[in-house]
Order: structure tokens, then sequence, then C-alpha cells
């Protein structure tokens, strides 16, 4: 059996990224933020999906269109 992994809260995810907790929210709702869990009422971020959505952004030029 695996080990449960540690999710992220919305707080958590914010420092990581270095935006507000509201862009996170907004990024939400529009479906262009990482991918979440909702647990209940909940909303947590798994390490997996926060690095998956940074490295899809990952650019090596400002004319480089990031997905």
């Amino acid at each position: 059996m695996r080990p449960l992994e540690t999710l992220l809260d919305t707080s958590q995810v914010a420092r990581r990224l270095g935006v507000a907790q509201i862009t996170l929210r907004k990024w939400r709702l529009t479906g262009c933020g990482p991918r979440f869990v909702r647990c209940g009422r909940n909303i947590r971020y798994r390490n997996a999906d926060i690095d998956q959505w940074i490295n899809r952004r990952t650019v090596a030029s400002t004319s480089e269109v990031a997905q």
C-alpha cells in the first residue's frame, strides 16, 4: 500500500507560485490553472499536478507561446 500524498491548500500553492489566492480561484473557474482535488468543500492540489502545470508553461523565449 502506498502512503497518501500530502495535498496542498490554496494558500500554500499561491505562495509556491508567487500569485494571490484570488488568482488561483479565478484559474479554477476558467480551467487554466493547475488541476486540483475537491475534498468535500475543500480544494487541494497535488505536487505532481503543480509541477506538470509549470512544465507545460516553460518556454525558451518571449515569442514562444506556452500552452
